[in-house]
């Protein structure tokens, strides 16, 4: 455990009070208060666009041992971070270890959360955190540091993903084979998964107007908050669907996929995420551990005719993904890129690439 003294608290929405240590930025900070049950990857959840807006709470109680990775970049894209910054907006913790030990760590947990001006707590029980959010619900919570009076703020009522979009252009060049990626929040791993089979990534902002560009595939990304607030992208899909391209959403991108035929989301009680998520296969036994971070559903019992639930969840039987009976459009709500989490349904990736000609 980190040696500062600092004394920190977290309140909830119910006013529940939970009282830890600071570590990090020293600032307050409010959001939605979450929870993953994964047992590594902290540099790659804290860089994940999804959690904007959220107080994420770590279940798994050993977290900075093995420190933070630098900021080396391979085609122009950081290799060891999903974003060019932490994306949450604060941290819970159990036991902080101030002393890291990993080859490839630069720096701590601690440095790394003060350079990007984030508040971390420790010493909180966890368990017992994750056990009322479990009960209750997902909570607006703030982390207090510096006697400052902040309020709760929903971020959900917010167009997140106009917050954590880019807002101009990138292209990724390899091969002659074009893919939009629609970046309502992209992970760099779904990127960096294209590029390795050959392709040119043409990276653009949520609500571009993708629909007169020479593509052989669209991906709709991964990204924080409601789906139902990124409208302007909804539409612009719901026009794709009446091509013949190849279209492949991702966690939100399924949801706006969704949306697009015309089904319904909806919010989780708590959501999902974690590493360990089992996901069957429809009309099959089979199960896939998956990668996952969402707090928002595809409501599968409003598909369209034409659509079909792909995949559900094995623990509370909700929708895991979406596909066209004939079409080449896909959604999954976990994370065939993983990063963190186990790559098992990357093969979904070469499943796609399949479907362009």
């Amino acid at each position: 455990m980190g040696n500062n003294t600092s004394k920190s608290e977290l309140i909830l929405e119910d006013g529940s009070k939970f009282y830890g240590y600071s570590f990090g930025s020293k600032k307050s900070a409010s959001g939605e208060v979450v929870f993953n049950t994964g047992m590594v990857g902290y540099p790659e959840s804290l860089t994940d666009a999804s959690y904007y807006g959220q107080i994420l709470v770590l279940t798994y109680p050993l977290i900075g041992n093995y420190g933070v990775p630098g900021y080396e970049k391979e085609d122009n894209i950081l290799k060891y971070f999903e974003s060019d910054k932490i994306q949450v907006k604060g941290l819970i913790i159990t036991d902080y270890s101030d002393n890291y030990s990993h080859w490839n760590a630069k720096k701590s947990l601690s440095e790394w959360l003060k350079e990007h001006n984030i508040p971390g707590m420790y010493g909180v029980d966890t368990r017992e955190l994750t056990k009322k959010l479990r009960k209750k619900g997902t909570m607006l919570g703030k982390v207090t540091n510096d006697n400052k009076k902040i309020s709760f703020e929903d971020p959900n009522k917010r167009n997140l993903m106009n917050e954590v979009s880019i807002k101009e252009p990138i292209i990724y060049k390899k091969g002659k084979k074009r893919i939009i990626l629609v970046d309502c929040g992209t992970k760099n791993n779904i990127i960096r998964a294209f590029l390795r089979r050959g392709f040119t990534v043409i990276r653009v902002t949520w609500d571009y107007d993708f629909l007169n560009e020479k593509a052989d595939g669209i991906i709709i990304s991964n990204g924080p908050g409601d789906p139902k607030k990124c409208s302007k992208t909804i539409k612009n899909v719901k026009e794709a669907l009446s091509k013949k391209t190849p279209i492949l959403g991702i966690c939100l991108g399924s949801q706006i996929l969704a949306l697009a035929t015309g089904a319904d989301t909806y919010k989780l009680k708590y959501g999902h995420r974690g590493h360990n998520q089992p996901c069957i296969e429809t009309g099959t036994k089979r199960c896939y551990i998956t990668s996952q971070n969402h707090g928002y559903a595809v409501d599968a019992e409003t598909l369209p005719e034409d659509w079909r639930e792909w995949f559900y969840n094995n623990n509370d039987g909700t929708n895991e993904g979406i596909i066209h009976i004939s079409k080449p459009f896909f959604g999954t709500q976990f994370h065939p890129e993983a990063s963190p989490g186990p790559d098992d349904t990357e093969f979904l990736f070469d499943m796609f690439v399949r479907s362009i000609k």
